[in-house]
């Protein structure tokens, strides 16, 4: 999903803390080691593993623009960093709603990036989406996007990130997104209207504002990486958005 959302953006292209750690920055947990046949990820009760990585030294091209890394090279790299899993391209597919999937595993993913941040989640329950957008100045696309909800006033950013979110988690599109509406944000899952998807928002520490979309409440487990290729460690949730 582009990361300058305009009116035309909404459719798809579609273990507890060592000595001396903050508890906020200790891992939780460590990534498993790849096995040597490939096993589909447990599948009862979810969770949804949501990865977060800084990628501070981005290339960009002569006209100053950041330029990311692909969408299929960050599912990839998440899986490696969240499951232990190192995979192929030839491992993911997208379904006729453009929604990734992993078969080798049994998972489903979704991916987002924005600034030097991208988001990548995977889950073996219940498709899911996930989205990043930042704080900038854009009132003809909220404004558009506002009367688009059914609403009086502009859209805010979170709702961007929240439509975004389900548009790559469902089967809508631009043209069949009039007529849905999003709550007003409140910590946890949230009920959209278009069953059985929920949505989920939240403020990254830099105020990135971070939505999941998925078709049950599941539990969500965290992970950071400071940068590419260093180990996913487990994380506290980034703050809830609240009415």
């Amino acid at each position: 999903m582009s990361t300058t959302p305009t009116p035309g953006s909404l459719t798809r292209p579609r273990a507890a803390p060592a000595p001396g750690t903050s508890r906020a920055d200790a891992p939780y947990g460590r990534p498993g080691t790849a096995p040597a046949a490939l096993a589909p990820a447990p599948a009862a009760g979810g969770p949804i593993d949501c990865l977060v990585t800084h990628h501070p030294h981005l290339p960009r091209d002569r006209m100053g623009r950041v330029l990311h890394r692909s969408g299929r090279s960050l599912i990839l790299a998440a899986l490696a960093g969240v499951h232990g899993r190192r995979l192929t391209p030839r491992h993911l597919t997208r379904d006729d709603h453009q929604r990734w999937h992993v078969p080798a595993l049994g998972l489903h993913a979704s991916v987002s990036h924005c600034g030097t941040l991208s988001a990548v989640a995977l889950c073996p329950d219940t498709p899911v989406g996930v989205d990043l957008q930042d704080e900038r100045d854009r009132p003809g696309a909220l404004t558009w996007l506002g009367g688009l909800l059914g609403r009086d006033e502009p859209a805010t950013i979170g709702d961007f990130a929240a439509c975004e979110a389900l548009i790559k988690v469902s089967h809508l599109t631009k043209e069949t997104f009039t007529g849905v509406r999003i709550p007003a944000p409140a910590p946890g899952w949230r009920p959209t209207g278009v069953d059985p998807y929920l949505v989920c928002s939240l403020i990254l520490g830099d105020g990135t504002h971070l939505a999941l979309a998925a078709g049950a409440a599941l539990p969500v487990r965290w992970w950071r990486r400071p940068r590419p290729g260093a180990r996913a460690a487990r994380t506290h949730p980034p703050t809830q958005e609240r009415a």
